[in-house]
């Protein structure tokens, strides 16, 4: 079965090092898919893109500069984050591993997803909707994004692990255009 994942309904945040503390941020979803076959976790697959240009860590100075080209995340050049399954493994649902290819900043690594199936519920209007919560750690200079600055007693100002964390609610859909409607749709029901 097809399910779009309902971008008001899904958050992707991150978490890096500044200097002795964490900063943290998100970043909005523009689409994405995921196809499962309930008795079988193994043939699932995800497809997901984010939109960098929507960063947001509270700082507006921040967030423009992780938007510039100097060593983050140019998103005049490079417009979205993609991230495409390549294989799940793992029977239990509750926990298994979502592997497939990030794109950053035009290079593709593989990453692993520690992801889980949190439920599927009848939202208020009679809909079907699932959820899955993921989480993983990335290394921001293996995507070239690598703007620093030394400190004077030694170390950097910014770390180079990156913790993401996601949850999703995902809709039946099996058109882009139908995602679309009934998401919206039910975005509009939901802030009367």
């Amino acid at each position: 079965m097809k399910w779009a994942i309902d971008a008001y309904h899904t958050s992707v945040t991150f978490t890096i090092r500044h200097m002795m503390s964490r900063v943290r941020g998100e970043m909005k979803l523009k689409e994405g898919w995921i196809d499962t076959d309930s008795d079988n976790l193994s043939n699932a697959s995800v497809e997901v893109v984010l939109d960098p240009a929507t960063i947001n860590t509270g700082v507006e100075m921040r967030d423009n500069h992780l938007r510039s080209a100097d060593g983050h995340f140019d998103v005049a050049n490079y417009p979205t984050i993609t991230f495409k399954s390549t294989r799940v493994e793992g029977t239990d649902p509750s926990h298994f591993k979502v592997i497939g290819d990030l794109t950053i900043h035009g290079l593709t690594r593989e990453v692993t997803l520690h992801a889980g199936f949190t439920g599927e519920v009848k939202d208020p209007w009679g809909n079907r909707r699932i959820g899955f919560s993921a989480e993983t750690k990335v290394y921001r200079k293996d995507f070239n994004l690598t703007w620093n600055q030394a400190l004077e007693a030694g170390g950097f100002v910014v770390g180079d692990e990156v913790k993401l964390d996601i949850d999703v609610e995902a809709v039946p859909a099996k058109t882009p255009a139908e995602a679309k409607e009934e998401i919206e749709a039910e975005a509009a029901l939901e802030s009367r």
